[in-house]
């Protein structure tokens, strides 16, 4: 079975190509740090106020995971509609969805108006956001690193991933301004509701950056972006798959750990103000900015695997600072946000040079999905869990974990593909 595509294409250049791609992807983590934010700042009060700031924090995090244990499904529903109505169509509902049910979030009443319906409305929002976000893997950073020059590949798989720190600096100046000049009854009340509606403006930018790309030519091999049969794919590939979803967990912890954590803990314990906390990860986001295109310099110049490797080594120091967070923010935040960049930067383009050609979208696409389940969906939720029963020191343990993980995929894929230097 092919898939459906009878749009026109077109030449892009590479300079098209990268802004667009950078839009696409800074669209995208704008709308999910906005729900990251909320999750902490906003949700716990607002859809929990029968719970203590703790409880209330923990459920917001459980329905926060939703969406990305929806994006596997999403995915598999994916496979089908692309068949039917070709990638474009598929992108275009996908992103329909996501716009449509982030806008339906803002205009959520909370719990003192309708009472448990609130809560429950919450979480089927945020699983048709997952559904979205699944479905609206386009396979763009495959395109990009195929069509990227022998010499060039470290820092072309870095572009996409610029989306990350520019999404979060973005989103969190929105709650920067929204924070810091309403008052807390007025922030709380509907001020927090404006992030979500920008949420829907930039979606159409992106739609339209997506859609422009899919139907350009870059010239690449077209088996590079076709689905591949399932049941094939699972026989021949699973190992690779589950090995793979290894490898960029460490970064995809630390993403939240990052900047959702930091800002429910102070949220919880009130040591700092939010306006100091979200001051500080702006700072950080900027730099992570510079690292993430660090990481594709020092690709090209060495290779991807030592960048992992040296991210990693990074991540498990950063466990040790975590503690500072109970009486100064500062270093823990700005060191990671500075290692998150190195580490994020290549962590979507390690995946695909594990599969055969063939393989490669489908195998990509499904090793991504669990590797943001296994390393992010839950980070919040432990983390903060595990800071209330046992102490910040056991979130370091948890992000060390993450660490040790992403060495002993490095280490068994090693085994498999030694000799593979552009990996």
């Amino acid at each position: 079975m092919t898939s459906v595509d009878n749009t026109p294409r077109y030449s892009a250049t590479i300079d098209e190509v990268i802004t667009t791609v950078v839009m696409a992807r800074v669209t995208d983590f704008f709308g999910f740090f906005v729900y990251a934010i909320a999750s902490a700042l906003v949700f716990p009060q607002l859809f929990f106020p029968m719970l203590d700031p703790l409880s209330g924090t923990l459920a917001s995090f459980a329905i926060f995971s939703l969406a990305f244990l929806a994006r596997p499904v999403a995915s598999l529903l994916g496979r089908t509609l692309q068949y039917k109505i070709g990638r474009v169509g598929k992108v275009s509902l996908a992103l329909l969805l996501l716009g449509t049910s982030t806008v339906a979030i803002g205009l959520l009443p909370g719990y003192e108006k309708i009472g448990w319906l609130a809560p429950v409305l919450l979480a089927v929002l945020r699983i048709l956001q997952g559904l979205g976000l699944g479905g609206a893997w386009d396979g763009l950073t495959l395109q990009l690193q195929s069509a990227a020059p022998k010499n060039r590949k470290g820092l072309y798989a870095m572009v996409p991933q610029l989306g990350g720190p520019i999404g979060f600096v973005v989103a969190a100046s929105i709650f920067f301004v929204l924070n810091g000049f309403l008052t807390e009854e007025e922030f709380i009340k509907w001020g927090w509701r404006f992030a979500f509606f920008a949420v829907m403006a930039v979606n159409v930018v992106s739609l339209y950056a997506r859609v422009r790309l899919l139907n350009a030519d870059l010239g690449v091999e077209p088996e590079v972006t076709e689905s591949a049969p399932l049941k094939e794919l699972v026989q021949n590939e699973g190992r690779t798959i589950l090995l793979s979803a290894f490898l960029p967990l460490a970064s995809y912890a630390l993403f939240h750990m990052v900047t959702v954590f930091p800002l429910a803990f102070a949220a919880i314990y009130e040591r700092f103000e939010i306006t100091e906390v979200l001051t500080v990860q702006l700072i950080g986001g900027t730099l992570a900015i510079l690292t993430v295109i660090a990481s594709g310099i020092l690709a090209d110049m060495y290779n991807r695997r030592t960048v992992i490797k040296i991210s990693t080594v990074l991540i498990v120091l950063l466990s040790l600072l975590i503690g500072t967070l109970a009486h100064y923010p500062y270093a823990y935040i700005l060191f990671g946000f500075l290692v998150l960049g190195l580490s994020y930067g290549q962590a979507s383009a390690i995946v695909p040079k594990r599969f055969p050609k063939k393989y490669r979208y489908s195998g990509s696409a499904m090793a991504t999905n669990l590797s943001w389940i296994f390393g992010a969906a839950f980070a919040p939720l432990v983390g903060i869990g595990l800071t209330a029963v046992f102490g910040l020191w056991a979130a370091g343990l948890y992000l060390l974990s993450g660490a040790l993980v992403t060495f002993g995929a490095l280490s068994l894929l090693n085994k498999r593909d030694s000799d593979d230097r552009s990996a």
